[in-house]
């Protein structure tokens, strides 16, 4: 004896449960890839971010070594004034792919930079302790930048 075909809502019904496992197994692996591409590029975007904030807190110690010899040690060949003028504008740029309150911060010390360092050794503090405070400040916001990854 032959069975009549399910029509409708009944037929949709059987091919679930007929094929309940193959689509669950469907959900679990659409999940899985979305997931791991989403943890892909979360650790490659704070690999990137690390490496930059790094690069900063290096180049803030060159920037600070030359104002130090130009500011104390009148050294005007290691100390060139000038040639701060390369960390401001590669930690400049860096900060400017790094989070928002680093670009803000670089682009704070370029401004003291600019206004300051042709004071540099002329017994004037307080040039440099402007330009000190700009670093410092940058220095403590890349510092927290890099604690607040996950």
């Amino acid at each position: 004896m032959e069975t009549e075909p399910k029509r409708g809502f009944e037929a949709i019904r059987s091919q679930l449960r007929s094929n309940a496992l193959a689509l669950i197994s469907l959900s679990v692996a659409l999940f899985s890839v979305s997931h791991n591409t989403w943890r892909n590029e979360r650790t490659e975007y704070n690999r990137n971010i690390r490496a930059a904030n790094f690069e900063i807190l290096t180049k803030l110690a060159d920037f600070e070594r030359i104002v130090f010899l130009a500011h104390y040690d009148r050294d005007l060949a290691n100390g060139n004034p000038r040639i701060g003028w390369t960390d401001v504008i590669v930690i400049y740029d860096l900060a400017s792919v790094a989070p928002a309150p680093l670009e803000s911060k670089a682009a704070k010390l370029r401004e003291v930079w600019r206004t300051n360092w042709e004071q540099l050794g002329q017994g004037d503090e307080s040039s440099v302790d402007r330009i000190e405070a700009a670093v410092e400040d940058l220095r403590q916001a890349t510092l927290s930048t890099l604690r607040a990854l996950r």
